[in-house]
């Protein structure tokens, strides 16, 4: 049996995809058939496409119902569902908020607290008004939705549950370090994920077996920028409306792609003991979380190997 790897960048990010099979050609249908899902979920949840399901629901009149795709409809269902686990750490109508801000910019300004304000008014889950009956939503005025926080980990899924229907036993889908996978290596051994130093992205701190699992990272090694000698992340707190600081990565496993990429920002936005209580009250569930000091916390039953 041999690896076969494709890469390709996509949702905004470089998905990696590959499978264990002994038919090359076989294995590229199989690849070909996970880009082609990940492009049509893209062009069904992505915000910048125009014709994509939240550019709807973006787009249409806050004082009427929108009738959806029942698959975009039942995400967020399921994205509500999580906002009321985490109690609004994790939330996909944060899009106003992060609006204010531009991280690219060599000089930064906060935005004024008015608009800060003025933003947090248009953000909360709560309203989203969601019927099961028709599909269908309703958005408080102002409103905006995006699956940034989750929309990768989906496609993950139904990549993973699309090769499963095709007979593939061992693949894995690789969304820039967030790794969903199932079965086995090349070798025969579990596939692992290494949790990186957020300083320096070439030191791996440990590594995570992966046994029909899913690992999703947030933290501020990507984007981030220093602002009167503080060191803030591009993801903005629902609450406060402002740029996170004080938490430098959060890596979450649990069974679904999905689940850990909306865990890891909502335990990202808690902070280190909320956020690590969050995740220990969850079976099949657990976290390393680095602090800003560097300093290094566990959830409880994680396995784990430090490299040294």
């Amino acid at each position: 049996m041999k690896e076969w790897n494709v890469t390709k960048r996509l949702m905004g990010c470089t998905f990696s995809l590959g499978v264990v099979e002994e038919d090359g050609n076989r294995a590229g249908q199989i690849l070909q058939a996970g880009i082609d899902e990940i492009v049509r979920i893209e062009g069904l949840l992505s915000e910048f496409l125009p014709d994509s399901e939240v550019s709807k629901i973006n787009n249409h009149p806050s004082d009427l119902p929108i009738a959806l795709d029942p698959e975009c409809f039942h995400l967020i269902d399921r994205s509500v569902k999580i906002s009321r686990m985490t109690h609004g750490a994790f939330d996909i109508t944060v899009s106003p908020l992060k609006g204010l801000y531009q991280f690219r910019k060599n000089h930064f300004e906060f935005p004024s607290q008015e608009a800060v304000e003025a933003a947090l008014t248009t953000v909360g889950y709560i309203g989203l008004i969601l019927d099961h009956e028709s599909h269908s939503i309703q958005k408080h005025d102002g409103m905006r939705i995006s699956f940034a926080a989750i929309g990768k980990g989906y496609a993950s899924d139904q990549v993973k549950a699309l090769w499963q229907s095709m007979g593939v036993t061992s693949g894995f889908v690789n969304a820039s370090g967030d790794l969903n996978a199932f079965g086995l290596n090349q070798w025969g051994n579990a596939w692992k994920v290494g949790v990186s130093d957020p300083e320096n992205h070439d030191k791996i701190l440990f590594q995570i077996p992966i046994h029909n699992a899913s690992v999703a990272t947030s933290g501020d090694a990507e984007q981030y920028f220093i602002h009167e000698g503080k060191r803030y992340s591009h993801t903005i707190s629902p609450f406060t409306g402002l740029p996170l600081s004080g938490v430098s990565s959060v890596t979450v496993i649990s069974p679904s792609a999905e689940l850990s990429d909306a865990l890891a920002t909502a335990a990202y936005v808690k902070g280190v003991d909320e956020g690590m209580a969050l995740i220990n009250e969850l079976p099949q569930t657990h976290c390393i979380m680095l602090d800003d000091k560097q300093e290094v916390f566990f959830s409880k039953d994680i396995q784990y190997e430090a490299i040294s």
